[in-house]
């Protein structure tokens, strides 16, 4: 039987904003829980990669079903903490076959549209589902296990992008259009706390 992981990246320092984002409040839970709890409801081994500020982002998740994972070189970029959370992932949970990469500062993330990605990824067969927003094609993106060497093998700023792009025929995309908004700034978070007034 397909099984599939989930790996919630969130271990950047936030740099452009001044304050760890995976914190910021949004619709009374923080931008990370928000992503672990649309996560948590698809009932799947779930991990947290955490980097900057990992011992106060792990406090918040204590009472989470998840489990948490320390990128040591996250100031290296996106690349390692997706290695860390597969590697992570595969160790408690080495049979599945599909992993489901997140970030925590999208934070319309909705369990509905987890669902709608492994809808389509058994519909159309593809090994590959990821989202578009604007002309983008992105996170949250869905791998199969064929694609797992690839994955482990970003480092750097490499994200999985890159594997989207040099894979274009094997992707089938939801549209998502609500996953153009992320935190960087302290005026993405205003934009956000107003638009959902």
């Amino acid at each position: 039987m397909e099984t599939t992981g989930i790996i919630i990246l969130a271990a950047g320092a936030s740099k452009r904003l001044g304050t760890p984002k995976q914190q910021l409040p949004f619709q009374n839970k923080s931008l990370l829980q928000n992503v672990v709890h649309a996560a948590r409801q698809c009932d799947m081994p779930t991990v947290v990669v955490l980097g900057a500020f990992a011992t106060q982002i792990r406090e918040q998740l204590v009472s989470e079903k998840v489990h948490t994972v320390v990128n040591p070189n996250w100031p290296a970029g996106m690349g390692g903490s997706i290695h860390t959370g597969l590697q992570h992932l595969l160790r408690i949970a080495p049979h599945v076959s599909n992993a489901l990469l997140l970030l925590c500062d999208q934070p319309f993330i909705t369990t509905a549209l987890l669902e709608e990605m492994f809808a389509l990824k058994d519909a159309t067969g593809k090994p590959i589902v990821a989202c578009t927003y604007g002309d983008s094609t992105g996170t949250p993106a869905l791998f199969g296990k064929s694609f797992f060497p690839q994955l482990l093998a970003l480092n750097g700023q490499e994200g999985a992008k890159k594997i989207l792009l040099q894979h274009r025929e094997q992707v089938a995309t939801v549209d998502f259009p609500q996953g153009a908004v992320d935190i960087d700034t302290s005026g993405d978070y205003e934009q956000l706390l107003t638009s959902t007034k």
